[in-house]
Order: structure tokens, then sequence, then C-alpha cells
């Protein structure tokens, strides 16, 4: 490493008996931060969950060290209770615990409650932020979530408590007040979100960008508008996980989608040799 970086060699050390919430980013192994990488290094068990990505998982090496506990809706998955308890045990058993997520761990990923957990049984913890895909899944979709000519608020919203009247959000005021909104794991409220947004006022014919599998090989991206969104999905059999975005910024895709130029022959996006 040449002098200038000299700096970056002194990286904490990873106790025994302490846990390390870090998040992996969107999905392209290059995201990782140096804590990050630094953590994996060091770590005696890795607990990660299900968005993060089969690139980074194969690098890893070492699969006796990988213990899954992921999320998906609609499939069996562990509590959320028994993954906290499984850090607590781990880290009193003198491991060296590193609780992978993908994106940040801190941004709807559950982050927060697994270190109050922690917090509460007196074991030392350490948060390390990812790049949350709202943020880099769209740069990689060649969408930036804000624009000075566009927008000056971005919305981020969960889709898994979207349920339609009584889920708390206030459709109205988050449309008429944020030009730009990036719903996470939405797919499956596609029609809800099509249908609050246009009772609430948004124009039918804005722009939606619906990304599959963002910052990931196999990242797919559909263009269409709120109107036309759920016939959209249905005729591109996009699959889960998507992220969606809804605003003007949308309309930039088209100039800036450097991932698909990158494919066809400009420098590959996942070519790390």
């Amino acid at each position: 490493m040449t002098s200038e970086f000299a700096e970056i060699d002194t990286m904490p050390a990873f106790a025994p008996g302490t846990v390390w919430l870090a998040g992996a980013g969107p999905g392209d192994p290059g995201l990782l931060t140096l804590h990050a990488v630094n953590a994996i290094r060091q770590a005696d068990v890795i607990i990660y969950d299900a968005l993060v990505s089969r690139q980074i998982l194969d690098g890893i090496g070492a699969p006796n060290r990988l213990e899954y506990a992921g999320k998906r809706g609609g499939k069996p998955s562990p509590k959320q209770r028994d993954i906290s308890l499984r850090l607590i045990e781990l880290a009193r058993a003198g491991k060296r615990v590193l609780r992978l997520k993908g994106g940040d761990p801190f941004v709807f990923g559950r982050g927060g409650e697994e270190a109050l957990a922690l917090a509460r049984e007196n074991i030392a913890f350490r948060i390390i932020p990812g790049i949350t895909a709202g943020v880099g899944g769209l740069a990689y979709a060649g969408i930036p979530a804000t624009h000075r000519a566009v927008n000056t608020v971005v919305s981020f919203i969960t889709g898994h408590t979207i349920t339609g009247r009584h889920d708390g959000i206030d459709w109205a005021a988050l449309s008429k007040g944020s030009p730009v909104l990036v719903f996470y794991m939405g797919l499956k409220q596609l029609p809800t979100i099509r249908d609050q947004l246009l009772a609430a006022g948004r124009p039918g014919d804005q722009a939606m960008a619906l990304i599959s599998k963002a910052a990931t090989p196999a990242q797919h991206v559909v263009i269409t508008t709120i109107r036309g969104c759920e016939a959209a999905a249905e005729t591109s059999a996009i699959e889960a996980p998507v992220l969606i975005a809804v605003g003007n910024v949308v309309d930039l895709q088209g100039s800036l989608d450097w991932f698909d130029r990158a494919e066809l022959g400009h420098g590959a996006p996942f070519d790390h040799d």
C-alpha cells in the first residue's frame, strides 16, 4: 500500500467476545467498506442475512465461518429474537461475531434492534455503516437519488409495512412533500403503492423505475410509469428483491445508465481482476 494511505493499515482489532454489525452494501463486493473487509478477515463467525450477495459470500471463503440468518417475505425465516440471542450466545462463548447485513445495518436492516439487545446484555459492539440500496442501488441503475435541477428532498420507505389504508403512512403528505420516493422491498405491494400515489395526486405518467437485484451481475432495470407499473412488472417478469424509485430523477436514467453500457464492453462493472 502506498505511503499516502499508510494510515489505513492501522485498522481496529476485533476483540473476542464482541459483535460487529456491518453493512455489506447493495451487492457488488467492491462496495464493501475497508472496515467491513477488516471485520470479515478477523471474524470467527459471520452471521449473514438474505440480501448479502453471492459474490460477497463466495469471496469470503472458509464456509465453516458462515451462518445464515436471513429473512425473506413469504418464506420460513428465523425470528428476530432468535437472531439476537444467537449473537449474544456466540459473543459470550468468546467468539468474534460479525453480523453482516445487506446495505446498511441501520437503514431498514434491524441493526438497531440487534444493537439494543447487545447493549442490554452488556456485550460490546461496533457499528460499521454500509452503502444502502436506496443510494447505491439507484446509482448502479443510473438514477441519482438527488439532482439539483429536480429535487432537494428524497424519502426512503420500506415496502414490508405497506398495507394500504392502515399502514401508518401519510400518503398525501409523502406525495406532496417528497419529489423522489424510494421504496425498499416493495414488489409485492406495487399495486398498493400505485393506488395510494394516484389517490394522493401523484401524476399517473410520472416515471417509475423497478430495479431488481441491484448492483449484482443479475441487475435488471425496468422503466415505467406509476400508472403502468403493475403491467410492466408482469410483462418483464421482474424478480425480488426490487427497489422502486418514483420521481423525475428516473427520467435521467436514459443518459446515466452506465451499468448496461459497461456490460456492452466499456468496462464491465464486475470485472475485478
